[in-house]
Parts: structure tokens; C-alpha cells; sequence
């Protein structure tokens, strides 16, 4: 009887632990975006059927890595890496935190080089991130910050395969039809999962160039905290 008590004990301080611990990630988040996040969340039952399939495989592969005891690492690619990837990988970084999910790493790339787009980083920050240039020029580096003492992420257009990302054991989030289409085979990947956002850069120069970029935010935003909702469920 004492070793049941000793044991229930032992397991309710290690799950009040694990919920403080989950608890002050999320309030390390800067206040914008926990309020960004709470609305996303109510879009979450809008997401089709086939789009949630695709977002249920990156949970997936993430739950598999963990219950293996290896970390799980996601590499969003868009052809660029100017708009799409690193909205994923921002709000990816962000989820982690918001759910409390130790071991999963995110990260962005192309499969060209250009530069973070301007208007992602207006959407961005219009969301409640923090994106300060750190070394500006034709591919600027930026610092992007979602929280406090929570390390930046320093951002800026890279190939998928160039540092700071993983070169192996890693799973290619393809976050735009042109760069799964003209990369069939991802050097490196154990996974490769086809989630595609229209570019928003369609909307450049017009005058709904920014309420397009909100669109695409959102969403991109909506359908990451799905999946890391679900990760966190499992």
C-alpha cells in the first residue's frame, strides 16, 4: 500500500512538473502572439479533410522520432525561402512553445537563395513577432524573436541543405508546389511530407499585396498549431 502511494506520489509531482514546466513556455511567449495563437486556433475545425491527412503525417513523423528518444527535425522548403518556409518556421518554433513540446527543431529552406521577403516580415511582425536585421544587404540577416528568453531565431534565405539545417534525419515540409515538383528527392531526408500554400507573392505591388500576406499568415499559422495540437494530444 505505501509503495502504491510512494508511486502515485512520484508520478502526480512529475506530471505537476511537466505542466509548470509546459505552462512557463507558453507565458515566456510574447503576449501578441499567445492572442495571435488563440485566434488561429478557432480556424483549426475549418481545415479540409485532405489538408488535415497531410498535416496528420508531419505529427506523425515527429511522434515517431520522439518515442524513439531522437529529436524530430523539420525543414520547411519553398523554392525561395523567402515567404512561406519561414512563416512555417517561425509559427512551428512558436507552437513548440505554446504546447510545451520539447525535441522538435524547426528550421527553412530553398532551393535557391534570395532573400526573407519584406511583406512576410510585415506579416509577421504585424503577428507578434519580433524580426530585427542583424546584417543587412541582398540577403539580409534577421534576428526573430517570439518570446522572452527564448533564444532568436536568426533567419535569413538559405538552400535547404546549407547551415544552420540538418543535413540527414530530417523531415522536408514542402510548403510550395514549384519546389516539390522540381525537387523529387531531398538529399538527406527520412521524411518528405507535400503541404503547398498559394505565394502570396501574387498580391506584390497591388493594393490587396497586404491583406494577402495576413491571409497566408494566418493560415500558415492555423494548420502548424493543428499539427502540433495533435502532437501534443498524442
Amino acid at each position: 500500500m505505501k509503495l502504491t502511494v510512494i508511486f502515485l506520489g512520484v508520478f502526480t509531482f512529475a506530471l505537476l512538473s511537466s505542466f509548470t514546466l509546459s505552462k512557463e513556455k507558453t507565458m515566456q511567449l510574447y503576449p501578441a502572439i499567445i492572442e495571435y495563437i488563440k485566434v488561429a486556433e478557432k480556424g483549426i475545425a475549418s481545415i479540409p479533410a485532405d489538408r488535415k491527412e497531410a498535416l496528420d503525417s508531419i505529427a506523425e513523423y515527429a511522434k515517431r522520432k520522439l518515442s524513439a528518444g531522437k529529436e524530430a527535425n523539420l525543414v520547411f522548403i519553398c523554392t525561395h525561402n523567402s515567404r512561406r518556409s519561414h512563416t512555417a518556421q517561425l509559427w512551428a518554433a512558436a507552437a513548440t512553445a505554446y504546447y510545451g513540446i520539447d525535441g522538435v527543431n524547426c528550421f527553412s529552406g530553398g532551393t535557391e537563395v534570395t532573400a526573407f521577403n519584406m511583406n512576410a516580415v510585415k506579416a509577421l511582425t504585424d503577428a507578434g513577432f519580433k524580426i530585427e536585421p542583424v546584417k543587412p544587404g541582398k540577403n539580409t540577416v534577421f534576428e526573430s524573436m517570439y518570446g522572452e528568453n527564448i533564444p532568436a531565431i536568426t533567419s535569413f534565405s538559405k538552400r535547404y541543405m546549407d547551415a544552420p539545417n540538418p543535413t540527414s534525419n530530417f523531415a522536408a515540409i514542402m510548403t510550395c508546389s514549384h519546389a516539390d515538383e522540381s525537387c523529387p528527392f531531398v538529399t538527406g531526408a527520412d521524411g518528405r511530407i507535400a503541404v503547398p500554400y498559394d505565394d502570396p507573392k501574387a498580391a506584390d505591388g497591388t493594393p490587396q499585396q497586404d491583406a494577402v500576406y495576413k491571409e497566408r499568415c494566418l493560415q500558415i499559422a492555423t494548420e502548424v498549431l493543428y499539427v502540433f495540437a495533435q502532437l501534443k494530444k498524442n
